[in-house]
């Protein structure tokens, strides 16, 4: 019992303290992933040392201390994006639909063949925006008849895992598909006219993750993020970010992502909202995202039914206020000198070397 106590207090320590190294191959960054089970595996060593309980043993009550830290620590970590933490994006007070917009993110995963199921969400919802990720041509064609409700469209369907349909009900300007970091990787851009008038800047990103069968280094995808993390901060319009960013939303670099775009996070303070994966109830975590801007509150957040995908889709309904900025302005997170640095140096990485 206790070399197993202690062979399994090692692994939980080292798997926390991994991320905590800057590099970006992926068996660091990877165990940025499951704080909530690491968070849930320290408690359940704390048990089993209580079960032992050898009070006498010197080497294990050093563990039960370092445990106990890490549990401390894990439970800082989690604490923002609990019902309890503070929240970064405030409730709209009073219901203005022309300034109202229902955004669903789904990644739809390429393999599944449950398009109707699909559009079943979509209709039960009725989304004033869409974003399907994973969009084969097979999909594009099975998903064709949301083009009736929907006429506004950017469509970008990939056999390779990274494809987008992008939908709107609401008049879409300036359209761009961006290959920003990689060839076949792509990224949309546009501005939408809510029917107030007013124009928000919308960009969908899909970025690679860092696992070994994908790519086996988190460069690319930090570079993405923070490339459009700059664009998001420049913009003199109100802005948000969707899509499956292959990221937690507790990690270091999402968190750079947004200290240096001033958005905001509508997760924190209210739940974890995990979207992946949605067939392993004990490996989940909150991968699809939509940061906006302080110029919006947030009317409804929640997850969707899935259809067979491996994301549970995520829905998000935001409204534009004109005094939303000056209410939420303290809530964004403050980038120090090395945060800058940090992002510069990410923005700027060598991608030519994938190996």
């Amino acid at each position: 019992m206790e070399i197993a106590l202690i062979i399994f207090g090692s692994l939980l320590l080292i798997f926390t303290a991994l991320p905590l190294i800057r590099q970006d191959h992926w068996t660091f960054r990877v165990f940025e992933y499951p704080r909530i089970q690491k968070l849930v595996l320290s408690i359940l060593w704390v048990v089993l040392w209580a079960i032992h309980n050898d009070l006498q043993n010197i080497t294990l009550l050093i563990f039960l201390g370092a445990i106990i830290c890490n549990i401390v620590y894990l439970i800082y970590q989690i604490y923002p994006f609990t019902p309890i933490g503070k929240k970064q994006v405030y409730k709209a007070s009073k219901i203005d639909e022309d300034n109202s917009l229902k955004v669903m993110i789904s990644n739809v995963y390429e393999d599944n063949i449950n398009y109707k199921g699909c559009l079943e969400v979509i209709h039960e919802n009725n989304p004033d925006l869409i974003l399907l990720l994973e969009t084969s041509h097979k999909w594009d064609r099975e998903t064709e008849s949301l083009e009736k409700d929907y006429e506004h469209h950017v469509k970008v369907p990939i056999d390779n895992t990274y494809g987008m349909l992008f939908y709107s009900k609401f008049p879409i300007i300036d359209p761009e598909v961006k290959y920003l970091v990689e060839d076949q990787i792509p990224s949309i851009d546009c501005k939408i006219e809510l029917p107030s008038g007013q124009l928000v800047q919308v960009y969908a990103v899909h970025p690679t993750p860092p696992v070994p069968n994908e790519n086996p280094r988190s460069t690319e995808r930090d570079k993405e993020l923070l490339i459009v993390a700059e664009k998001a901060k420049e913009s003199k319009l109100p802005v948000i970010v969707i899509g499956d960013l292959n990221d937690v939303a507790w990690s270091y670099t999402t968190e750079l992502f947004l200290k240096m775009s001033e958005l905001l996070d509508p997760r924190r303070g209210r739940g974890f909202f995990n979207t992946f994966h949605a067939k392993q109830p004990l490996l989940q975590f909150p991968l699809d995202h939509a940061f906006i801007s302080a110029d919006f509150k947030l009317r409804d957040l929640r997850k969707l039914d899935n259809y067979d995908s491996d994301h549970y889709p995520i829905f998000a309904h935001i409204q534009f206020e004109e005094r939303a900025e000056d209410q939420q302005e303290e809530n964004q997170l403050d980038a120090t000198q090395e945060d800058k640095e940090v992002a510069a140096e990410k923005r700027n990485a060598d991608t030519s070397d994938n190996d």
